[in-house]
Formats: C-alpha cells, structure tokens, sequence
C-alpha cells in the first residue's frame, strides 16, 4: 500500500515538473538544427530525450557567473547534451550534484601541484568545464558553441565530457571506472579500457590522428570522458577505430548509437 502511494504521489511530482519545464517546439527544433549528432537520433529516442530534458531542467539549478544570462536557449543546450548519456540509466544518476555554474568563456583557475621532492609548483589553467565531485559544475557556454569544422579532427563535446566525470564519481574519486553491477563486471570493464588506453597513448605518442582527443592519454579517467564524448558524437568512427571499446560503451550506456 505505501509503495503504492509513494509510486503514485512520485508520478504525479513528475508530472508536474513536465508541464512546468516542458521546451517549446521551437527551442527543441533549435537545439536538435545546433546538435546534429542529437538530431540524427530516432523518433523515440528523441521523444524520450525531450521528457528527460524537462526532469533534468526541474531537478538542476542554474546559475550564471559574472553577469551571464542563463537563458531558455543555455539551459536547454545543455540539458540535451547532458541527459544523452544517462537516456537509458535515468536521471537518478545525476542525483549527487544541482548546481551548474555557467561562464561566458572559459575561466583561468589557479592550481597548485606538489612534484617528487615534494616542492609545490603554482601555474594556472583555463578551463572550459570542470565536474567537482558533490558538484556544482562549471561550463563556459563559448564552448558549446557548435564547431563548423566538426568531423575533421578529434570529437571535442564538453558537456558530454563533464558528465562522463559525473558518472565515474558516483562511485568514489575518478578512475575511468563507472558504478557497474559487480566485481566481474569491473574486471571486465578494466580488462577492456585499460589495453584500449594504452593503445591510445601509443597512437597520440606516434602523432597518429584519432576521434578520440589526444587529451585522454593524460590519465585513464580521461581517456574516458573523451572517449564518451565520440562514443555519442561520432560513434560509427569509434566503432570502426575501436569496436571492443565501442561494444564496452554501449553495454555500459545501454545505448548503440552506431546502429542509429
């Protein structure tokens, strides 16, 4: 009976954030002409995108950063990009964070690295996006902006890339290692990525050009939140470059974007 209730008031809740946050058709239509890669989607998958954009927009708060206006147009760029990767896992998985902090550009943040012989060195490093664990998380809507030259070099999606990192925290500090089901499932998954990513070094080390960026052979966790980001933006080539990776990814996501 209490499940019943809890089910029932839930729906309703749902509801209810639906009707509020619910994305003209027009908005929708600009967002999908702006992402083709979402667009190419399937009729179902992009009605199911649409109702998970509309939870994703009741459930996250945005805030813009030095005058930034977080309009209609912002909020719904990256809702999309954002709830591609979770279409299948549901939003649940966002659940340790609400805030996002949105800049015009990208942000200059000091950062402090401790070497060997255990002297501090200071330098500072702009950023584009940052996923902290418990959030807020931070993007630079200048790199949103769709990249006319798309296709001819590696995949470079920010926003996918920030939620990779969302996703591989919700297990503890990033490892390149998402929650999965069991310790099999673990060993499985790094007895895949971790041959994928040294390839990948090799490949980046011999000046080989990939769709993976070459910014993944700094660290496996890297390598996955990259490598996300081609799975769903250029996921044909992934397959073709790495199909053991590709098949990896679409286990994990629930998704097989190349078939699409």
């Amino acid at each position: 009976m209490l499940t019943r209730l809890l089910q029932s008031w839930q729906a309703r809740r749902e509801q209810r954030q639906l009707a509020r946050h619910a994305i003209p058709d027009a908005l929708w239509a600009l967002t999908l002409a702006r992402y083709p890669f979402i667009g190419r989607r399937s009729e179902a998958d992009l009605a199911s995108l649409r109702r998970l954009c509309s939870l994703f927009l009741a459930r996250k708060e945005f805030h813009g950063a030095g005058g930034f206006e977080v309009t209609d147009e912002v909020a719904v760029a990256v809702a999309a990009q954002a709830c591609l990767p979770v279409l299948a896992l549901g939003l649940a998985a966002y659940d340790g964070f609400v805030g996002i902090v949105m800049h015009e550009s990208e942000v200059v943040a000091p950062r402090e690295v401790m070497d060997e012989d255990g002297v501090v060195h200071h330098y500072e490093e702009e950023l584009a996006g940052e996923a902290m664990e418990g959030g807020p998380l931070m993007l630079a809507w200048s790199e949103l902006q769709p990249d006319p030259a798309l296709g001819a070099g590696p995949v470079y999606n920010v926003v996918i890339h920030e939620f990779a990192h969302v996703l591989d925290m919700a297990n503890g500090a990033p490892d390149g290692i998402p929650p999965l089901p069991s310790a099999a499932a673990t060993e499985a998954w790094i007895a895949v990525i971790d041959p994928a990513w040294e390839r990948f070094c090799e490949q980046v080390d011999a000046g080989i050009e990939t769709v993976i960026d070459p910014y993944g052979a700094e660290s496996v966790e890297e390598f996955f939140a990259v490598a996300t980001e081609a799975f769903f933006v250029e996921p044909q080539l992934l397959q073709q470059s790495d199909p053991a990776l590709y098949a990896l990814f679409a286990s994990f996501y629930r998704q097989d974007p190349a078939a699409r």
